[in-house]
């Protein structure tokens, strides 16, 4: 504790304090601005790859230009991320090796305990090669509307771990990716909106899917949503019989994620059209036959009549 109010102790940490200020301090610096490049170029680079990708990819494959975009959007995010870990790494090791901290315990240290953390953490091994397989195989892509393990959303954000939805009441679903088993892609290339019309029995048939058509092709003219329908509406016929109704089952293709909008505008046209051409569309009903109505007093009458008759046989 002596040596702490001495002048020579105090010296001597000053001139080491200086020392480190001139000759260490400033490669710091230089360190830190460097990493701060360095993350910008990476940034800068990724992007100007997404776009020399985009540019060969739209256009010259057969695959819709938005399912391209998705998809070089997904691995791109995946890329990103990869390199900011490299980065990262390197800053710090860098750093660590700067400030007189040997790396190499540290590394083989490391070594050990991801080892260790291998054997221990078998699910997230899972995790990362399934996640590595649903990129690789183009199984879904940040901003698909998929049906995951039963639950159904738009797909936000598409990890090597884990990926996110979130469904039509702004709720959060997140999957592990070992875990799920059922992936349903429903705007992959072309989307289709199915149609089970019900009409009456004693409507005909072929004016009722004349109708339908027609509907469908003023629609598909229409400037707003010609550009969302991708074929004319097909009209598959008589499906089945129902309770009360016969149901015509018809489908129209759409671009990805625009059949329901598509869908609710031609329902909308179609029941203005038949209630112009008076075509009934039905719902369910029963009819209830009632037994003959019995008169209390009468019966009464009966049941008096039989025990009378029944005494006198006595």
């Amino acid at each position: 504790m002596e040596k702490l109010f001495t002048t020579d102790f105090w010296e001597t940490v000053t001139s080491s304090l200086a020392h480190w200020l001139i000759t260490e301090l400033p490669s710091l610096v230089i360190l830190f601005i460097l990493f701060v490049i360095l993350l910008r170029v990476t940034k800068f680079l990724i992007g100007k790859l997404k776009k020399i990708l985009v540019a060969k990819t739209i256009h010259h494959t057969d695959e819709p230009d938005l399912e391209a975009e998705k998809r070089l959007n997904t691995l791109m995010g995946i890329v990103k991320k990869g390199a900011t870990i490299i980065v990262w790494t390197l800053f710090i090791m860098i750093f660590l090796k700067k400030i007189n901290i040997e790396i190499g315990p540290i590394l083989a240290g490391a070594g050990i305990l991801g080892l260790a953390v291998g054997f221990g953490a078998q699910e997230l091994v899972r995790d990362f090669i399934t996640g590595f397989f649903i990129l690789l195989e183009n199984q879904i892509r940040t901003g698909d509307v998929a049906i995951i393990n039963g639950t159904g959303g738009l797909v936000e954000k598409i990890e090597l771990r884990t990926i996110t939805l979130r469904d039509l009441s702004g709720v959060v679903h997140i999957f592990q990716n070992g875990k799920i088993n059922t992936v349903s892609n429903m705007t992959k290339g072309w989307s289709a909106m199915v149609f089970d019309i019900g009409v009456a029995y004693k409507e005909n048939l072929n004016k009722v899917m004349k109708i339908m058509k027609d509907v469908a092709d003023e629609l598909q003219k229409d400037p707003q949503f010609k550009d969302r329908i991708l074929e004319p509406m097909e009209i598959f016929g008589l499906d089945s019989f129902g309770d009360s109704a016969l149901i015509i089952k018809g489908r129209i293709k759409t671009r990805p994620i625009e059949q329901w909008n598509v869908g609710r505008e031609y329902n909308k046209r179609l029941k203005e059209a038949f209630d112009e051409h008076r075509i009934e569309i039905p719902f369910p009903h029963r009819t209830i036959y009632w037994g003959e109505e019995i008169d209390p007093l009468k019966l009464s009458m009966q049941k008096a009549e039989e025990m009378a008759s029944q005494s006198s046989k006595k």
